[in-house]
């Protein structure tokens, strides 16, 4: 592996601070075979409520934390926490914030209804982890985002952060899972609610009618490379990918006992990256 290959990994879900899907395995599994192959690599998820703190080992990190991002014309404040996967010599670094984060329950209340400012927390952690790696001085050769949760960071670096050195030549990569229905809605303002200088509305012009459907076609819209993550992803997301004419990675089962997919993801990596073999 090439010396030069810096991952940052965006995550909504990472074992084993939440339960076993593809998602969170991935998030646990892949960056270890980056590391210990070479590579270096960062790992961001949000702290949920459900993460027991004292059991995790986590602490906040008081260099990282203390600045306010404003959403909605309120300032919020960010919380970086942290901690170890022993077993791996990871650090897995958390975006928290206590309107947004503490609540035990993931994406939907205990009736099982989408929750109304999942917008505004998709706005934060987006933000939340590349001012973090901002404040860290890393410079990504790629970001790879996993999950609904991160689908604005691939905008928010391509648009509002362009400008930035550590950001220039960064390539973003997007896993495509099935972990929104299609008939999740956010709220109708949230366009204007994800502004901020670098940022016009043709920029985010999907999100004039904000669905999982149209934040997904937003992340996919910036992306360098698309990793289909699910064996099913939807019909009209699958078209979308292949208009964009971006590399492609098809599904490969990562908990298959004969999974390829560690040498899959690294070679993808190395394809996006112009890396020749």
């Amino acid at each position: 592996m090439a010396k030069a290959k810096k991952i940052l990994y965006v995550s909504s879900e990472i074992l084993p601070f939440l339960p076993q899907t593809d998602m969170s395995y991935l998030g646990r599994y892949l960056p270890q075979a980056i590391q210990e192959s070479g590579g270096e690599i960062r790992l961001f998820m949000p702290k949920y409520g459900c993460i027991n703190e004292r059991r995790n080992q986590l602490h906040e990190v008081i260099r990282l934390s203390g600045m306010n991002l404003i959403i909605n014309e309120i300032d919020r404040p960010l919380i970086i926490k942290v901690a170890s996967i022993t077993a791996a010599r990871m650090q897995v670094y958390f975006i928290d914030n206590e309107d947004y984060f503490q609540r035990k329950l993931i994406y939907r209340d205990e009736n099982d209804v989408f929750f109304e400012d999942n917008d505004e927390r998709g706005i934060f952690f987006a933000r939340g982890v590349l001012e973090t790696v901002k404040k860290l001085r890393w410079k990504p050769t790629i970001v790879h985002c996993h999950g609904w949760l991160s689908h604005l960071l691939p905008m928010y670096l391509k648009k509002a952060y362009r400008d930035d050195p550590l950001f220039t030549h960064t390539r973003v990569i997007v896993s495509l899972y099935n972990d929104l229905t299609n008939t999740e809605t956010f709220n109708e303002s949230m366009r204007s609610k994800i502004m901020v200088p670098g940022l016009t509305n043709k920029d985010m012009e999907y999100l004039e009618q904000p669905t999982a459907l149209n934040l997904a076609k937003t992340a996919i819209q910036y992306a360098d490379g698309i990793v289909m993550a699910h064996p099913q992803v939807d019909n009209s997301i699958a078209e979308y990918v292949k208009s964009r004419k971006v590399p492609v990675l098809p599904y490969v089962d990562p908990q298959e006992p004969e999974s390829t997919y560690l040498s899959d993801y690294n070679s993808f990596y190395d394809q996006i990256l112009g890396i020749k073999k």
